[in-house]
Formats: C-alpha cells, structure tokens, sequence
C-alpha cells in the first residue's frame, strides 16, 4: 500500500497528513507507530487524517491518531496543519471551515498572515466529562505523585488535561512527572500534563507530557488548557502569550461559557510517499 503524505508542523508539534479523499487510508496501530517513529518511519508526534464529513454542518471530518497508534478526541496544533492541508491541496476555497472531530464541531480560519486562528469551543470543567474522578467545583485539585502532593487544575479542552503552576520550567520534572500524572488512576482515559510558567498578566512558558506522545516541543489544546486554568485562577488575563519549545500560540478565553481562540503558525514541511 502507497500512500501519498504531507509532513506539517504547528509550532514545533509536527505531523504526517493524509488526503483520505483522494486515496483510501486504513492503517493498522502498528502502522501508525511505524509512521510516527522518527528512525524507521517518517517521524511524528501525531498522523492527521482528512475524510468526507459525517456531520450535516461540517465540510471536513478530522481525525488525529497519536504516536502510539491510538485515536484521540482534539489537537489543536493539528487543527491549524488542517486548515492549511486542505487549503493548499485545493480542497477548499474557503478562508474559514467548519470541522468534524471526535470531539464535536471546529472553525478554523486561515488568516491574511498566514497564521490559522481555531474555535477551540468552550472549557468543560464538570468532571465526569473530563473525565476526572475527583470534584466537581474545586478549581485546584491535588494528586499523590510517587509520594509527593501535586496541586492540578483538571479541564478538558476536548481531550484532558492536568496543568500545575511551576516556577521554572525549564527546571520543571516534566518527564518523570508527566509519565505519571499521565497514567494516573484519577484519570480513566489517561491525560496530557502542562506544567506552566507565569512570566507576568499576558505571558506564560509551557511545556506538555502529551498522553501517548510523550513530551512534544508544542501542545495548542495544551497551550488552551493552561491559559483558560490561569485565568481561573486570577493570573492571566483574557489574552495570552504561550511561548513554548517550538514557537508562540495567541490564547484568547473571555471566560466561563465562552469559547477559547487559538491562533499560531501552520507549515508545510514537505511531500511524500511512504509504501506500508
């Protein structure tokens, strides 16, 4: 099986695109941890899959598969690479889309610059929904992390997240604690760890454990997850700077019940063909 691909990056986050339009795209797990490994495959952190839309109201069907071949809900950085993806290929004319994920509808919008501002819709806090398994209302929540007490926010920017407030993060244990917030028993379906620097009211430093990617250099729900918790906590205001290892995403969150924008860079790397 050939199959032709696009590889993309959002701010260091990169990826390998399929037009499943135009050709058929079945992988198998294995297949896409071939893909996503960076010494026998193309090298990744996550496979993109364009598809004919499901949804009345959607003109595409994004799904994102992460580097251990499993399918998740939301990418953000993902969701810009889209919107260049099908833009460049021709797919559609159209500035601003309408996108069909696992988790619900998207609208990314492809500005004059060039960079891709996403609809992220809005934070759910509820904790079934996360889904978390501790309370329902309390902003900051604690987890026992090989022996020592971590204060989390718990939020879901349509995949989980677990972001904790650092005082470097350079020096931050991201590695070794994310690996195990990601696995931990408080969150059934595993959860990507933010570990966030508050530099003043309008800039912070980000670093992401991604669930089954591990530590990627940029993480836009991620990046979401951690301005929307900020600002909840009284640190940020409704517009942030996120300077992470591979580049800066805009997060703009007005708050409760609104909608989270994300705005960063979307880049073609390069073309290719891959036989599996």
């Amino acid at each position: 099986m050939r199959l032709k691909f696009t590889k993309m990056h959002g701010a260091g986050n990169d990826f390998v695109v399929f037009n499943g339009l135009r050709q058929r795209v079945q992988l198998t797990p294995e297949q896409l941890r071939l893909l996503a490994d960076r010494h026998f495959g193309v090298g990744c952190d996550q496979i993109l899959l364009v598809e004919i839309a499901q949804h009345p109201d959607a003109d595409f069907r994004y799904r994102i598969f992460n580097g251990d071949g499993g399918e998740v809900e939301q990418c953000g950085n993902g969701a810009r690479c889209f919107m260049r993806f099908v833009h460049d290929q021709k797919l559609t004319l159209k500035r601003e889309i309408v996108v069909e994920t696992k988790n619900g509808l998207i609208t990314p919008r492809l500005e004059d610059n060039g960079q891709v501002t996403v609809n992220m819709g809005a934070p759910i806090f509820e904790a079934a929904r996360i889904p978390f398994l501790g309370s329902n209302d309390a902003v900051i929540q604690t987890l026992e992390i090989a022996g020592e007490t971590v204060q989390i926010t718990a939020l879901s920017m349509g995949n989980p997240h677990a972001v904790q407030v650092v005082t470097d993060v350079e020096h931050a244990p991201v590695i070794t604690q994310g690996a195990l917030i990601e696995h931990h028993p408080c969150f059934p379906q595993r959860v990507n760890a933010g570990f966030m620097q508050i530099v003043d009211h309008q800039h912070i430093k980000l670093r992401v454990y991604e669930r089954g990617a591990g530590e990627t250099l940029s993480c836009g729900t991620g990046a979401c997850a951690a301005v929307v918790t900020g600002i909840r906590r009284g640190l940020l205001d409704a517009r942030v700077n996120v300077a992470t290892r591979g580049g800066v995403l805009n997060i703009a969150w007005a708050g409760n019940g609104t909608p989270v924008f994300m705005t960063g860079p979307a880049i073609a790397v390069f073309e290719g063909e891959i036989n599996l």
